[in-house]
């Protein structure tokens, strides 16, 4: 990773540089995965959609910051929320409201999983509202009865 750091910042702004800095960047966390390093893995992968960023490509930028929110889960899922979460933004950005609605949701589960239930409700809720703007009705009624049910509990 330190290598991929290295030529990021040396590249300015040529397209063929940030393309071999994004590759270094995903072998940097795949190896990290595979090592089950965790915590560098996702960093990596926050660092090679801040490169798909500056390349204007979108959806690989999504897809980096789900894949290191997928890394974090496994030891830190508050500050996978945060990965998740910009990956909605981009993703909404790009009218992606479906697969926008896939990360809140993604995020609520994750809140529930910590017992965070006033904060999963939420984000459900916001998952049941972009799935039922893209027709996705079942999907939609799956969060609302999450938010029935968590709001029951919390006696709301």
């Amino acid at each position: 990773m330190a290598q991929a750091d290295k030529k990021l910042k040396s590249f300015g702004f040529f397209g063929n540089k940030y393309e071999e800095a994004a590759e270094l960047l995903e072998k940097a966390a795949n190896n990290y995965k595979l090592g089950k390093a965790w915590k560098p893995a996702a960093e990596a992968y926050r660092q090679l959609a801040a490169v798909h960023v500056k390349t204007d490509s979108k959806h690989d930028a999504a897809s980096s910051y789900v894949e290191g929110a997928k890394a974090l889960m496994k030891v830190a899922p508050a500050e996978a929320v945060v990965l998740l979460q910009q990956a909605v933004e981009v993703y909404t950005d790009m009218g992606r409201l479906n697969m926008a609605a896939r990360q809140l949701k993604e995020i609520a589960e994750a809140q529930e999983k910590q017992g965070l239930k006033d904060e999963a409700v939420t984000f459900y809720s916001q998952a049941a509202d972009l799935f039922a703007t893209e027709n996705s009705s079942s999907e939609a009624n799956k969060c609302r009865l999450k938010v029935a049910e968590f709001s029951a509990e919390l006696d709301k």
